[in-house]
């Protein structure tokens, strides 16, 4: 019934947010390798598709009722999947979502109660990875089994929002947290702070500090780097000595999430309330990228690794998005609940 009902709104025209609102799509995974294999998370579930989108299947069973805030597919292992959930530390996969263990090993009773909002994995070694928690970074060198806190030089906050590996130099990380900016140059052993024309320090010290929502290494220049906050975008040409605010004409500078176009240098998408907005010149200038959209407020987005012009949108209420033009179009996806 759900089926047909999602069938006659498009056949007559009307806004899925009216005829069958979903709830918030809070992450997107993608399948390294096969196109048809995307991931999704709700406020409620995960869910993964084999066929594209076509069908889905819930895959939350054995999983606690927490929410899953992050997700990351084992790069050179796809089968092996990680989650990491609101109040319920991780989990892990080995056979593509199907049964899933808890991994907590490490994680003391306050970081277990917190939120793992993102998973790196080092390039050179899968079993290799870290997590962003709101407990601060932990690291795990056996695909997760047990895990280490490394918070060594990051005195002044707990909270971890993002984290980002220098693509060409592993040992590079950047951390995106509840006070800024922080450096380790030793895989996380040490961390310095970088908040030069980032932050303020008395916004450091208060309750307002500014969450950095995502940072992203440009590959083609990995002394550039771009961060995304609660308060406006940034950017740094090198390696976060210091920041240079862009982005100021964007109607919103509440940055959700973004992504670094991984064939094209200097092409950057950021999303947030007012939809998804694209770059070609390194933040400069700024293209509006809604066509297609039944509503504008993006919670996700994610570039395919097989297609560079295939993207996947995620929004607060109105369901997943494909487009296949890199962002001059949207269609909306089947929604989940309807097909399940």
């Amino acid at each position: 019934m759900k089926q047909l009902a999602y069938l006659l709104c498009l056949l007559v025209g009307i806004s899925l947010v009216g005829c069958n609102r979903s709830d918030p799509i809070v992450v997107i995974e993608l399948h390294p390798k096969n196109p048809d294999i995307i991931y999704i998370a709700t406020n409620d579930y995960i869910y993964k598709t084999r066929d594209g989108g076509k069908t889905w299947a819930n895959l939350s069973r054995g999983m606690s009722h927490s929410r899953v805030i992050a997700m990351a597919i084992d790069p050179a292992y796809p089968a092996t999947v990680y989650a990491g959930t609101k109040g319920d530390a991780v989990y892990k996969s080995y056979d593509g979502g199907q049964r899933w263990v808890s991994q907590r090993s490490g994680l003391d009773d306050a970081t277990i109660s917190s939120v793992v909002n993102q998973f790196v994995f080092d390039p050179q070694d899968n079993t290799h990875l870290f997590a962003a928690t709101t407990m601060g970074v932990f690291e795990s060198k056996n695909a997760g089994d047990s895990w280490t806190k490394r918070m060594e030089g990051m005195k002044e906050v707990l909270m971890v929002v993002s984290l980002e590996m220098d693509p060409t130099r592993p040992a590079i990380l950047y951390a995106g947290t509840s006070g800024g900016v922080y450096k380790s140059v030793d895989q996380a052993g040490h961390w310095e702070k970088a908040n030069n024309g980032l932050v303020p320090p008395e916004m450091v010290k208060s309750s307002r500090a500014l969450n950095v929502t995502a940072i992203e290494v440009d590959a083609f220049e990995p002394e550039t780097v771009y961060a995304a906050t609660l308060a406006g975008l940034y950017k740094s040409t090198d390696g976060a000595k210091s920041w240079a605010r862009i982005g100021e004409s964007l109607a919103d500078q509440m940055i959700i999430s973004m992504v670094l176009d991984r064939s094209k240098k200097g092409v950057i998408y950021i999303t947030g309330r007012e939809g998804v907005h694209r770059s070609e010149d390194g933040g400069a200038t700024w293209k509006v990228m809604n066509r297609g959209f039944a509503t504008t407020n993006i919670r996700s987005l994610a570039q395919s690794q097989t297609d560079s012009k295939l993207f996947y949108a995620g929004t607060n209420g109105s369901g997943l998005y494909r487009s296949a033009d890199a962002g001059e179009s949207w269609e909306v996806m089947p929604p989940v609940s309807a097909v399940n």
